[in-house]
């Protein structure tokens, strides 16, 4: 891969037989790409957010369970099953909703509603309720269950309590905890059994599983799940080249295969490494006019198609961590910014097919922008 991408600096190099003439051009093609205003995530914002999963982590229908029936004996309500999270249609959108209140009130101490969205959580995420749902994920037919989307939902849900400097936090945490533990043993049993990679741009996307489990792992210090990610995600992408950006994304997609992929790389590679893989990989993001038609949602009462607003949102993320701490693709922000600002007006009054889990993904992307 060295080799490769030394052999283009040099034709590079070559080709340039006037670097002051190739150097206006570059200035003019900088000077035409259209800035993008900087989306901003305030108090206002913040609290039309949060309404979101205030309005679905307590609402049990419509609801996808995604369960495999053993016996009648299974047949039960969603709340009986999944007594923490059994709202915002599916299991993974609840525990993601759980996560984006959390976000909010670490970030808003002033947030509307704060003491009922508070006692909210204390309700949910109780020890008892985390003992069923552990009992469930322990059931002869729940061992893939929600592998590895609603895994990594988890992790990031406990890395956002971990992270937040509050009494309410430490007893969530405290309450999460058997169940996160469980998370990191299933992700530790798991990986070295996964002979290649699943490269989809939905829920079983495995770049996006391990990215978030990564984080989680870095945040509290989890040596071994930080080491089998770092060794997995090598196995699986660091001979990967040419990475097929122009045929994204799929009509349901929302993830981005390539983009999830390069955002675990810069994760678990040295930052030389990561930039040479990265030339190798995408070398289309480095040009400081590259340009990328954000996805287009006809219909969003279309629980699939308005997937990709959430491409949109998971992009811009995305975006962000590649372009974090390295100059050369700083210009990728102003990419994710355009990203953001298509989608967000879209979940102002959403339908429910998408406002079940959408405002997370606006939230989390509002959260990847760098504030310096």
């Amino acid at each position: 891969m060295k080799k490769l991408y030394t052999l283009a600096f040099v034709l590079l190099a070559f080709s340039c037989n006037n670097p002051k003439e190739k150097q206006t051009t570059e200035e003019s093609t900088i000077q035409e790409v259209e800035i993008v205003e900087t989306p901003t995530l305030n108090l206002a914002q913040a609290n039309h957010l949060a309404q979101l999963p205030i309005n679905c982590i307590n609402v049990e229908y419509p609801n996808k369970l995604g369960q495999t029936i053993g016996s009648a004996a299974d047949l039960k309500s969603p709340k009986e099953l999944h007594p923490a999270f059994y709202g915002c249609f599916d299991w993974h959108s609840a525990v993601h909703g759980h996560w984006s209140l959390v976000s909010l009130l670490k970030q808003f101490p002033e947030l509307e509603q704060r003491e009922a969205i508070e006692q909210q959580l204390l309700q949910n995420i109780s020890k008892g309720n985390i003992e069923q749902e552990i009992l469930y994920f322990k059931g002869e037919h729940n061992a893939s269950y929600e592998r590895t989307y609603g895994w990594a939902w988890l992790l990031k849900l406990a890395e956002e309590l971990h992270t937040w400097d509050s009494d309410i936090a430490r007893e969530l945490e405290g309450n999460l905890m058997p169940l996160t533990n469980l998370i990191i043993a299933n992700y530790i049993e798991f990986l070295p059994k996964l002979k290649y990679p699943i490269r989809v741009g939905e829920h079983t996307n495995t770049a996006f599983g391990l990215s978030f489990a990564y984080d989680y792992a870095v945040a509290v210090e989890q040596t071994e799940l930080k080491t089998v990610i770092e060794n997995r995600a090598k196995d699986f992408y660091y001979n990967d080249q040419d990475c097929p950006i122009a045929w994204e994304p799929s009509g349901f997609d929302f993830l981005s295969p390539c983009l999830e992929e390069a955002a675990l790389m810069k994760r678990v590679l040295e930052k030389e490494d990561f930039k040479d893989w990265l030339n190798d990989f995408l070398p289309e993001l480095k040009a400081k006019d590259f340009d990328w038609s954000v996805g287009e949602v006809s219909d969003r009462t279309d629980g699939k198609l308005v997937h990709l607003d959430g491409v949109n949102f998971s992009r811009a993320w995305s975006l962000n961590y590649v372009a974090k701490g390295l100059p050369e693709y700083q210009h990728l922000q102003n990419l994710a910014n355009k990203h953001i600002n298509h989608s967000l007006p879209g979940i102002v009054e959403d339908s429910y097919e998408g406002g079940h889990w959408l405002g997370s993904f606006a939230i989390y992307a509002l959260n990847s922008i760098d504030k310096e």
